[in-house]
């Protein structure tokens, strides 16, 4: 089975989730039996030489996937004659938009529908394009993977898509960490986070990731005792508004936003933190909660979207949209020992039951059913 994936979005260290996914599913994928794959890349990651896609074969689409024009030409134009010179029987699209035409099966991985649920987690006329191309790839592609049920319930609801037509493949999480920890007292002294104890939240800096509310319950708290607010996550326009928010509320010296930071600073922020915190109101899937959890750190999150399906009862959950709810869950988080204990432990056990050799299987199966089809 020749397949090929559809990697002309990916612009390392500024997709985020979808990194993660791409960077995880393919080296699994490439030791299962049966398979043979070709990873179909952009120019920005052809020149940084790095990366899973390039122990496979590969063939570089030429376009900068940063430029939205480029990136949906590469996909329409020059993937679907690529993919079938290369002899793809199936095209696999891991960023919820994918090739509408091409002689080949299609199958794309729509991860949420945010550009319809959340339109303000995109920009400009990446939101647009979403608009269009998301629901014409759910028409055009012959299967459909999501991360969680709720996303399959949102592609039936909004799209019309027939429940007949989607598979639910959660995501994994790694068993071990994937680098060393940066000792703490270097992290501190780099990221000057002086003696206070860390909260984390890694998450893009994107509004449906409503940070804004996590600023403003993490000013409310005890100011003898806050801790420090690390949110490590690539830049975006609406980071602005994270940073003046932060200096109205008079905590910015207690606030750190730091850009995607290194595999081994973020396993040292993982280490130090006291407490992981995750507002969104929207996710197709939530992976930064599992990851949180297997490093046995305590987590309070939104009880929204797919997050209560995701961390079971190994989270602390809180309605997001309330300042008040959101504070008295850090509260807990960071002060009710019992609590902490409790979620350490049901955290690493709930975290255990996801894997991304069973997500790998799991997608190769999908492969099958749709090279099957009549």
């Amino acid at each position: 089975m020749h397949v090929g994936l559809n990697l002309v979005f990916l612009v390392p260290g500024e997709t985020g989730g979808m990194e993660t996914y791409a960077r995880e599913l393919i080296p699994r994928l490439a030791r299962l039996d049966g398979l043979d794959l070709t990873a179909f890349i952009n120019t920005e990651t052809a020149a940084t030489g790095e990366g899973p896609w390039f122990d496979i074969p590969n063939r570089t689409v030429p376009v900068k996937a940063r430029n939205r024009v480029q990136w949906v030409r590469g996909e329409q134009q020059h993937l679907p004659r690529m993919a079938a010179q290369a002899g793809c029987e199936l095209v696999h699209s891991l960023a919820s938009t994918s090739p509408l035409t091409g002689r080949f099966r299609r199958v794309t991985t729509i991860h949420d529908l945010n550009y319809k649920l959340v339109p303000e987690a995109h920009f400009g006329v990446l939101r647009l394009g979403m608009g269009v191309l998301v629901p014409a790839s759910a028409r055009r592609s012959h299967r459909i993977v999501v991360d969680a049920r709720a996303t399959a319930a949102d592609l039936e609801r909004h799209l019309g898509v027939p429940p007949s037509k989607i598979d639910v493949v959660p995501l994994g999480v790694s068993a071990e960490p994937l680098a060393t920890p940066t000792p703490e007292s270097r992290l501190r002294e780099k990221l000057e986070l002086g003696e206070l104890p860390i909260l984390l939240s890694v998450s893009a800096k994107r509004p449906h990731k409503n940070l804004v509310r996590l600023l403003e319950a993490h000013a409310q708290l005890d100011s003898a005792s806050r801790p420090v607010l690390v949110i490590p996550g690539y830049s975006t326009p609406h980071e602005q508004e994270l940073i003046d928010r932060a200096h109205a509320l008079g905590t910015a010296a207690q606030v750190r936003l730091p850009a995607w930071v290194s595999g081994n600073d973020l396993e040292g922020l993982y280490a130090a933190a006291a407490g992981f915190a995750f507002p969104s109101l929207h996710e197709g899937f939530g992976l930064p909660v599992l990851e949180a959890m297997r490093r046995g750190v305590p987590v309070a999150c939104s009880d929204r979207s797919t997050l209560p399906e995701v961390a079971g009862d190994a989270a602390l959950l809180f309605d997001p949209t309330d300042v008040a709810s959101l504070r008295a869950a850090l509260e807990r988080l960071l002060h009710d020992s019992g609590l902490r204990a409790r979620l350490r432990e049901a955290g690493r056990a709930r975290a255990s039951l996801f894997s991304w050799d069973v997500t790998a299987t799991a997608t190769a199966a999908v492969y099958r059913r749709t090279l099957a089809l009549p």
